[in-house]
């Protein structure tokens, strides 16, 4: 008895991109993967996040930038779906800006963290498809206050305060129990210095790297840091990885 096989029709054909798996709304196809920080220090906030974009196995780029100022008192860092989250901080960005040229003056804390709840709430259906789901964390500094304070969401859009830190991402639950004991065994995260803060981060962030799959790369491609301080936002440039990629260069022969 013979086997009729039907020879490709096309190169997707070939390759293997027509099976199941791969069809259209399959959550695997999504481009994700991160570990994103949020941490106090003296100052403000400094938030960290990786550079490496994947979906499912491959990486589809390693120079993503997944924190987003919303204006010049807030910072968020993205998690989940890259694209989907781009496109609601670009939404957002054009929110608190239309809402200050409409009326005068920048929209309240209140008023932009409902505005997030509600961009979440509206994703929503989306996520319990299993595609376009993202978790933002927040940084804010409130002028009326002259307080500093960090924020996660939930899926549906329900918002928690921390008082110190906040993580966000695939990796972010092989770091989460780091932030307590680096507080527990030394000063509250809010008493330290910009380049104490940001030395532990680099680390965490380092740990996350090395024990999610996902997060790997900072060793090529440092992370992106930004702070968020009274003065403003402000990207930290040229800030290298702790860890370095091994040297390929040959050295010269012995004479």
């Amino acid at each position: 008895m013979s086997i009729q096989v039907e020879p490709p029709k096309s190169f997707q054909d070939l390759v293997g991109f027509n099976r199941p798996e791969f069809v259209a709304g399959d959550a695997s196809l999504e481009t994700h993967g991160t570990t994103v920080l949020a941490l106090r220090y003296d100052d403000g906030i400094v938030m960290l996040a990786d550079r490496r974009a994947t979906m499912g196995n491959l990486i589809m780029y390693d120079k993503a930038e997944k924190i987003v100022p919303l204006d010049d008192s807030t910072l968020v860092a993205i998690s989940g779906s890259f694209a989907r989250s781009i496109e609601v901080c670009r939404m957002l960005q054009h929110s608190f800006k239309y809402f200050s040229r409409m009326y005068l003056a920048p929209m309240s804390l209140e008023g932009k963290l409902q505005e997030i709840s509600k961009a979440l709430a509206a994703n929503l259906p989306m996520a319990m498809q299993g595609i376009g789901l993202f978790l933002p964390i927040l940084g804010a500094y409130d002028s009326k206050t002259d307080t500093f304070q960090v924020y996660f969401f939930d899926s549906a859009g329900a918002r928690f305060t921390s008082a110190d830190y906040a993580c966000a991402g695939s990796g972010s639950e092989r770091i989460r129990g780091i932030f307590d004991y680096v507080a527990m065994t030394g000063k509250p995260w809010h008493e330290r210095k910009l380049k104490d803060v940001l030395k532990e981060g680099k680390t965490m962030l380092e740990i996350a790297a090395d024990l999610d799959s996902a997060t790997g790369g900072i060793a090529k491609n440092p992370p992106v840091v930004w702070t968020l301080t009274r003065e403003g936002i402000d990207q930290i440039e040229g800030e290298p990885a702790l860890s370095q990629p091994p040297s390929l260069s040959v050295p010269p022969p012995q004479r």
